[in-house]
């Protein structure tokens, strides 16, 4: 789910809340946004090709960690985040289902593109499918930082990506059948 890649981008950030305070709610902020990002392809574009990228999202993160470290500030560190977070999205989802309606049923092996290798990396199915009693776990797991540790918006929002957990996992099993 979006949301686990959300939460999973807060934990990331996490540190900064002890090296670096002044800068950890931006951190965290773009670290959800940059979780979420690559699901923007999700219906529009080719999902899981068009803005992942599980090899060269890595290359920017070095780089922008670079310039925030010379340079820090709200912005550069923010940056850093939101980087790092798409790249860990672009390669955990090789860890998830495949891209099926029903990825329950194991019918398609397409994980995540490699543009280097110019070919899909078979899903691994530790998390069998978005929604699955697994990844509500996780999204829980991922979110008690962003629940324990701070306040206002990102505890605002960490709460409301729970709620929205909740409801994709109870509902996930019936959307196909919604949809054709």
């Amino acid at each position: 789910m979006a949301t686990t890649h959300a939460a999973m981008g807060v934990l990331l950030a996490t540190p900064l809340f002890w090296v670096a305070p002044e800068f950890a709610v931006p951190a965290a902020l773009a670290a959800m946004a940059g979780g979420v990002f690559p699901d923007l392809d999700l219906g529009v574009l080719e999902h899981r090709k068009t803005l992942h990228y599980p090899e060269h999202y890595w290359p920017l993160a070095a780089a922008a960690f670079g310039i925030a470290v010379g340079s820090p500030s709200a912005l550069t560190v923010a940056a850093a985040f939101f980087v790092l977070s798409a790249a860990v999205h672009s390669v955990t989802d090789a860890l998830g289902g495949g891209l099926g309606a029903r990825p329950w049923v194991n019918d398609d092996q397409r994980g995540v593109y490699s543009h280097t290798r110019s070919q899909w990396i078979r899903p691994r199915r530790w998390i069998r499918y978005d929604g699955a009693p697994e990844d509500l776990l996780a999204a829980v797991v991922l979110s008690i930082p962003g629940l324990a540790l701070y306040d206002g918006l990102v505890r605002r929002l960490t709460v409301g990506m729970l709620a929205v957990s909740v409801g994709y996992a109870l509902a996930r099993k019936r959307l196909p059948d919604l949809l054709d």
